[in-house]
């Protein structure tokens, strides 16, 4: 199979699941929207009020897979082609923390760009938006991403045949993608999150470049486990690490954005006096 071939076969594997019963697939969804809810409560945006959001986090979703099919995915392939050129393959195993860098930094920079393309166009549809709101739809956009990888994968597995006597004969290592889904969609809400701030600040790029940095950290940890310099548990709570710290910046920006935000001031009276307080607090 050629290379265009496989990002294909790697698209239509988000959408057909051969081994997949209908319990097992409603399963891998309603593990991917539960977890998501749990992240979302923290940014509380405003789905319900505001139904025009849904259309965003279906458009986040589809697109940033897209970016990840066509995008990520092939110049990382190339990427890969290139430093063969240069090396053998037992050169780049004993650099692969350095010779991994490109394609993890590429990885950031598709995904944050392709999740906070939304942010744009709602942030362009309005205008008005202030850095706690965009950052809240930011969470949104990363975490419609975020569940929609998590249901794909928990497909995968469960497709493989997991079953939960698994938990009694391999302990964590069964549990670990499930694990590692749930703290990633945190991670995807966060970074995201982050990114949308910035662009409500009117620093966009260099929050983009910020949250990319970051999506690049989280995935530096594969590199060690293809060392196998870590094993599958210790890759998992660098994982979950990783994603709580970058949660508590996002909660931190959120809650000093809360902070700065002026209280509206009471109308003035008569004769250009305040309004009395109990006026005031009615309003």
């Amino acid at each position: 199979m050629d290379l265009w071939g496989q990002f294909l076969s790697f698209l239509r594997s988000w959408f057909v699941y051969p081994n997949l019963t209908p319990v097992l697939l409603l399963a891998s969804i309603g593990l991917g929207l539960v977890f998501g809810a749990i992240w979302l409560l923290v940014y509380r945006p405003p789905l319900f009020r505001k139904l025009w959001l849904w259309a965003l986090v279906i458009f986040s979703a589809f697109f940033t897979l897209l970016a990840l099919t066509f995008v990520q995915i092939p110049l990382q392939q190339y990427i890969g082609i290139l430093l063969s050129r240069f090396w053998d393959e037992a050169t780049l195993i004993d650099w692969l923390y350095l010779a991994g860098i490109p394609a993890i930094l590429l990885s950031g920079l598709v995904q944050e760009g392709a999740k906070l393309v939304p942010v744009v166009v709602w942030q362009r549809r309005c205008s008005a938006t202030e850095p706690v709101d965009l950052l809240a739809i930011g969470a949104l956009s990363g975490a419609a991403f975020g569940v929609f990888e998590a249901v794909w994968l928990y497909g995968q597995v469960l497709g493989a045949g997991w079953a939960f006597r698994d938990i009694q004969t391999y302990g964590f290592v069964a549990i670990a993608p499930f694990w590692e889904r749930f703290f990633t969609i945190g991670f995807h809400s966060a970074a995201s999150a982050i990114a949308a701030y910035g662009l409500a600040k009117g620093k966009g790029w260099q929050f983009y470049l910020i949250a990319s940095g970051l999506h690049a950290i989280l995935n530096y940890g594969v590199l060690p486990y293809q060392r196998q310099d870590f094993g599958i548990t210790q890759v998992e709570m660098y994982v979950a690490g990783v994603a709580l710290a970058v949660t508590l910046i996002a909660l931190w920006l959120r809650a000093r954005e809360k902070r700065t935000v002026p209280a509206p001031s009471a109308p003035a009276g008569p004769a250009g006096l305040d309004a009395p307080e109990g006026n005031a607090q009615d309003l």
